[in-house]
């Protein structure tokens, strides 16, 4: 008798499932992957999971990351000291070559691979691949930390259109050929906007916008893009939020239909939040909906 039961209630998730199923069936879904989620092995193994069932019943997964811990843990073995000035990694010429062989490598290598061993069909491209990712110098202070300049969205499309989840590391370049790292957010709410993106996803280390830091129940759990703006004169947005909201609202702008920020380090998260419909995280919206 349990284990009806038990079938039951899967059978009931899967009826709630639908609508929603059916609202994202053939629509872009941008995911910024990093935090926790992407250090810890069994939560990562997990959001791989999560985007392989997603892309099966039909989403059009894009999975955007960074690999910050990854790139330190090379430079600390390489003997060179990371630099930060404003929470920004100074991307030296040496650095930015670090940069470009972590990211486009290892990182984005390994997680094509566990796509695919979940089932999933992933390619991996860097946003230098058909100059995906234009970028100049953001500050001369920072080196080759890139300000971005224009999307050149064909190869995401391409890949899509025959079925493969895009894998995108974030190192950009110039005209000159020049490499540039690239804040993860910032090309996720870039490429979610030049796609006219579905929802754009950003996975965090927090539940969401908090009203009180200090009290996970406070999250607000949906705002306008105005209302977000008005959390910064109030101090409930501050410190290293005010960069994520900065993009929740940029990728609004550019088309995005809404974004979301949530707590990767939930198991399911993403599931949750496309799939239920009490969602997960803030969601960042244009207008009331």
């Amino acid at each position: 008798m349990d284990n009806c039961f038990s079938n039951l209630q899967r059978a009931e998730v899967l009826t709630q499932a639908l609508p929603h199923i059916k609202r994202y069936n053939g629509k872009i879904v941008v995911v910024k992957y990093g935090g926790n989620a992407m250090i810890n092995d069994k939560l990562k193994q997990q959001v791989m999971e999560d985007i392989v069932l997603l892309w099966l019943i039909g989403v059009k997964i894009v999975l955007v990351h960074g690999g910050g811990p990854e790139i330190t843990e090379v430079m600390d073995k390489l003997g060179k000291k990371p630099e930060f000035v404003d929470g920004l990694r100074v991307t030296d010429k040496e650095t930015v070559d670090i940069v470009q062989m972590v990211l486009t490598g290892k990182v984005n290598k390994t997680l094509v691979n566990l796509l695919e061993m979940k089932g999933g069909r992933a390619i991996g491209i860097s946003g230098m691949d058909g100059r995906l990712i234009e970028a100049e110098i953001k500050d001369e202070r920072l080196g080759y930390v890139g300000n971005i300049t224009g999307i050149n969205i064909g190869p995401v499309t391409d890949l899509l259109e025959k079925g493969y989840i895009p894998v995108i590391s974030t190192v950009g370049c110039d005209r000159e050929g020049n490499a540039y790292n690239i804040n993860g957010d910032t090309a996720a709410a870039h490429i979610a906007g030049a796609m006219n993106a579905e929802r754009l996803i950003m996975m965090t280390d927090i539940a969401g916008i908090l009203r009180d830091k200090n009290d996970p129940s406070s999250i607000i759990t949906e705002l306008t893009t105005e209302e977000a703006k008005e959390l910064y004169s109030k101090g409930i947005v501050s410190g290293g939020m005010i960069p994520k909201v900065d993009c929740c609202i940029e990728a609004i702008s550019r088309g995005v239909k809404n974004v979301v920020i949530m707590d990767g380090r939930v198991p399911h998260s993403i599931l949750m939040e496309l799939l239920t419909d009490e969602g997960a995280g803030t969601m960042v919206t244009g207008t009331k909906r």
